[in-house]
């Protein structure tokens, strides 16, 4: 696999959307790996935590069962989402565009409100599929929330995730974290699609899992229902975002992050 240093160039893009976009692994696989029994078990971390998203949605589908564990103990939760995921759709007009944003906006909100009393998140709104060519930006509104809130902890998307915002949302957050001494838990997205159980690829000796509660799991669901623009179809004939095959290796009974 390419590093996850930089920017991605244009044949490193097309070979990371070869295999985002190939048929991916089932969660059967998954499953039969038994990854509880195979990775330790981690304590939720202390708060206050900021969880970082490239898109909305990423938080949730990453680690939305931990977000609701963390506020039914009271903890602090904040969210920075670094762009509005208005690209999902493809090259839309810019008035579609515009309008995919507000509702992926609005979809955001509502789904951190059925994880819990979580604050407003922050939006930087910088553009989606272009992320790393902002990577200092990023950094900055990271390490912002990072020191106004006083984090002990922040989550954001692995920088080895192969779609090139998610690695640069990892690498600002990580340059965020170093500036703030803070520490830096990662979760993967779409590493349970292209990846597979003994994947080399994959740092499985920094890997942890967080085993979620039945309520929190459900809190977890229910947000993840209110992403519809994701959930459904995108037009006649094309397929949703994350179809039902992806959706499953996001509402597993425990999350995994990358320490």
């Amino acid at each position: 696999m390419r590093s996850s240093r930089g920017p991605l160039s244009a044949e490193d893009r097309d070979a990371a959307a070869t295999e985002i976009d190939a048929p991916g692994t089932a969660e059967k696989h998954w499953l039969a790996a038994r990854l509880p029994e195979r990775l330790p078990h981690l304590d939720l971390p202390v708060g206050p935590v900021v969880v970082v998203a490239a898109h909305p949605d990423d938080e949730v589908l990453g680690f939305g069962g931990t977000m609701a564990a963390l506020v039914g103990t009271g903890a602090a939760v904040h969210t920075v989402c670094l762009t509005d995921g208005e690209a999902s759709h493809g090259d839309n007009d810019a008035p579609a565009r515009d309008a995919l944003a507000a509702l992926r906006r609005a979809e955001l909100a509502a789904a951190l409100s059925e994880l819990g009393s979580l604050s407003a998140p922050v939006h930087t709104g910088l553009p989606d599929t272009a992320l790393d060519q902002h990577e200092d930006a990023a950094a900055t509104a990271i390490a912002d929330l990072l020191s106004e809130v006083q984090a002990n902890v922040c989550l954001a998307p692995w920088d080895g995730d192969l779609h090139s915002d998610h690695e640069a949302a990892g690498r600002a957050a990580r340059r965020a974290c170093r500036t703030t001494n803070t520490a830096l838990w990662s979760f993967p997205v779409w590493m349970w699609h292209w990846a597979h159980p003994q994947d080399p690829r994959v740092p499985w000796r920094r890997a942890g899992v967080l085993p979620l509660s039945p309520a929190a799991l459900e809190r977890k669901k229910a947000a993840l229902a209110r992403f519809a623009s994701q959930l459904e179809a995108r037009g006649p004939g094309i397929a949703p975002v994350l179809p039902p095959g992806e959706m499953a290796h996001h509402t597993r009974t425990f999350e995994t992050v990358i320490r």
